[in-house]
């Protein structure tokens, strides 16, 4: 085969053949893939810029996911807040309901007819308190007072007696009667350690006794405590995927790959403690028979709705936030993505027209091939 010559005309030809076939495979190549640009030898700045961008694109998608997960997160503590919400609405309108029920007219003392130390001779004169709502009387009881006298101190206290809150009077059996002249409003009564005996059941810390118990108060004690339980249970199961942001966890969301960009949600303690609520007890100051504890549930609950309201607005500006973000960032995605395929996509239009053009060129290069072939052959026939 070495010794074979080719002459000038047929090796051209064949060097344009074969550019022509490489050109028609690249052609062909980009139809079936759609790519102009398969490899790094095709263009290796278009190859590797579209590449960069691609895994850009693709490391978006996969925090795009994290982010939504993040938004999930905050849509279940806002579940939270919103059934918080219901449940201190319930909360107050029970105590708001307690306040207005009805006080039992009077309660009795039990013993002689006369409040004196000769009931209890360990026991000296001493002062009654009447606490109504958040006023305070004293009425002094000196040794050995009658039951006449014992009214007439109390009815005579400025604020007492038939033209104030709670008023005196006797059974005609020797016990002491003290009725509320303005219910529902009631009052407690309290006496100090060396005060006369007054028959009383008293608190064994306080000496607190209630002056006219409600037993509706008491059922709606009861049911104030069991809603502190639910805000408690609520609080606990506002979770996603692991995270509570009502019970004290914390969130943060990425929103670019090498983590410059975030959100960090603080977290909340949102159980009845941590609204600054607490259950009411069976001691008279502390239960739903005073109405000074009442008032004041009544402002720790109107505090936790504001500071639950406010949390929501914050979760609000959050999840507001976090849509933006997933906004951009599907919108980055887009860019991307369209950026490395513009630097390597085919033009199918243009490729087609080139296949067809190649193909023809190639078809006339090996007609030319055989002219030129045949062009030698009658040369070489001079000499036969």
């Amino acid at each position: 085969m070495s010794d074979v010559t080719l002459t000038a005309g047929i090796r051209q030809n064949l060097l344009s053949l074969q550019q022509t076939s490489a050109d028609l495979t690249t052609t062909q190549e980009a139809l079936a893939t759609g790519k102009k640009v398969n490899s790094a030898a095709d263009n290796p700045s278009s190859y590797f810029t579209s590449q960069n961008l691609t895994q850009t694109a693709n490391s978006l998608s996969a925090l795009l996911d994290q982010i939504g997960q993040g938004s999930q997160t905050i849509a279940a503590a806002t579940d939270g807040l919103n059934g918080l919400t219901s449940l201190l609405q319930q909360a107050l309108s029970t105590v708001q309901q307690a306040q207005s029920s009805n006080w039992t007219v009077a309660a009795t003392t039990t013993g002689s007819t006369s409040l004196s130390n000769t009931a209890n001779p360990s026991l000296a004169a001493g002062t009654l308190t009447i606490d109504v709502g958040s006023s305070t009387y004293n009425v002094t009881i000196a040794a050995s007072a009658s039951l006449s006298t014992i009214e007439n101190a109390i009815n005579s206290t400025t604020g007492l007696g038939s033209g104030g809150v709670v008023s005196a009077t006797d059974d005609g059996s020797g016990h002491l009667i003290l009725t509320s002249n303005e219910p529902p409003i009631g009052f407690t009564v309290s006496a100090n350690a060396t005060s006369v005996a007054l028959g009383l059941t008293t608190d064994s810390t306080t000496n607190n006794v209630a002056i006219g118990s409600s037993a509706t108060r008491q059922t709606l004690q009861g049911n104030f405590n069991s809603l502190l339980t639910q805000i408690n249970q609520l609080a606990a199961d506002a979770s996603y995927n692991g995270i509570n942001l009502l019970a004290g966890d914390s969130l943060t969301i990425d929103f670019n790959p090498t983590g410059t960009s975030a959100l960090t949600i603080t977290g909340v303690t949102f159980n009845a403690a941590g609204l600054g609520l607490s259950a009411a007890s069976g001691s008279a100051a502390a239960s739903f028979q005073s109405d000074t504890k009442l008032a004041s549930l009544i402002a720790s609950i109107n505090a936790a709705l504001a500071t639950v309201q406010s949390q929501a607005e914050t979760f609000g500006t959050n999840a507001s936030t976090i849509t933006t973000r997933q906004t951009f960032e599907t919108a980055l995605i887009n860019t991307l993505q369209t950026g490395a395929t513009n630097l390597v996509v085919a033009d199918q239009n243009q490729e087609s027209a080139d296949l067809l053009t190649e193909q023809t060129q190639q078809q006339l290069e090996i007609s030319a091939l055989s002219i030129a072939n045949e062009a030698n052959q009658s040369v070489l026939k001079l000499f036969g």
